[in-house]
């Protein structure tokens, strides 16, 4: 059976016509209606004759997609867990915006790359997630979901192309603008430098730096002993060389670490001649208190510090802390300690 959720709609009409050897176009209106509308119902619009050639369609597709196991909300932010096939769960958030509504899409169970300020790096990778099953998760979130960022768990460019079959499918299918996804990395440069080869230029990218120097960033961040900062920021350099790309810098401001002015200062010297705009993010506990958040003066100073350098600068504010479901904080470590038994 065909499983809708893996194919555009152009791909999903043509393997139905390969199959029955017609119903292109009825395929492709039902495949609107199921994303559109979020049902079937093809007796509202397929007339008598066609009847026959529906049912086979129908009969032809796999609809089913992971059920929501859990959902806690925190004021207009909520966080949803999908169960999947295999017993696992992927973490989702619908996060309210000045823009619209965000969803942040998980694109792995757990992440390979341990980052030490983040709860899922801590969990390990135990997979990938499948294209459907980071397509059901926007299936599953509120119509009203305006904007999708790969920010959830896992590591996307480690999934390349179960995420860029993904963005094709939101893009082309379900109505979703190329500038409203964002898709977040560690760093890592070859990921980077096949999304400038086959991603549509209008995707943004996002970049979790969180140090100003190699020295900081390799203790924090261990992909940063694979790729120094200096070969990140060539691969940035190429992806900015594109007139409608730029790049939105995420830093973790960690208590005693990273947070200084003499830090604020070399970030700025790092990130000159890129295109970027920088989001601060005070640090948000975990199930283990790691690191702690800088006070409010010490993030006011270091916003105010790079906005001098003439960068454009946010700093977060903490949404959905209480739920588990800020920055840093998704993830089950639990699953992890099963699987180690």
């Amino acid at each position: 059976m065909l499983d809708i959720f893996s194919y555009t709609q152009d791909e999903y009409s043509t393997k139905i016509y390969a199959l029955l050897g017609k119903g292109k176009q009825h395929a492709a209106r039902l495949y609107r209606q199921w994303f559109q509308e979020r049902q079937l119902a093809p007796e509202t619009w397929a007339e008598p004759q066609a009847r026959a050639i529906v049912q086979a369609i129908v009969d032809q597709t796999d609809f089913s997609y992971p059920p929501i196991s859990h959902r806690k909300e925190e004021g207009k932010t909520a966080k949803f867990l999908l169960r999947l096939s295999d017993g696992l769960e992927s973490e989702s958030v619908v996060i309210p915006m000045k823009n619209g509504m965000t969803l942040c899409l998980s694109s792995q169970i757990g992440c390979q790359r341990g980052c030490t300020f983040c709860e899922t790096g801590r969990m390990g990778l135990l997979r990938n997630l499948s294209v459907k099953e980071i397509v059901a998760q926007v299936f599953a979130a509120p119509k009203e979901v305006r904007n999708i960022v790969f920010m959830g768990m896992g590591e996307p460019l480690d999934n390349f192309d179960g995420v860029l079959q993904a963005i094709r499918i939101l893009t082309q299918s379900m109505g979703f603008g190329p500038r409203r996804i964002t898709v977040s990395t560690s760093g890592v440069v070859p990921g980077i430098y096949r999304l400038i080869q086959e991603a549509d230029p209008a995707i943004n990218l996002a970049i979790s730096i969180n140090a100003p120097q190699d020295g900081i960033r390799n203790k924090i961040m261990p992909i940063n002993r694979r790729w120094k900062m200096e070969e990140l920021k060539q691969a940035m350099s190429a992806y900015c060389a594109h007139p409608r790309r730029q790049i939105l810098i995420e830093y973790v401001l960690l208590h005693g670490i990273n947070d200084t002015p003499e830090d604020a200062d070399t970030l700025a010297n790092y990130l000159a001649g890129l295109k970027v705009k920088i989001n601060l993010i005070p640090y948000n506990a975990q199930s283990c208190h790691r690191f702690l958040p800088p006070p409010l003066e010490t993030q006011e100073v270091f916003k105010q510090r790079l906005r001098s350098k003439g960068y454009r600068v946010l700093l977060r504010h903490h949404k959905g802390r209480q739920i588990m479901a800020a920055c840093g904080q998704l993830g089950n470590l639990e699953i992890k300690s099963r699987k180690s038994l």
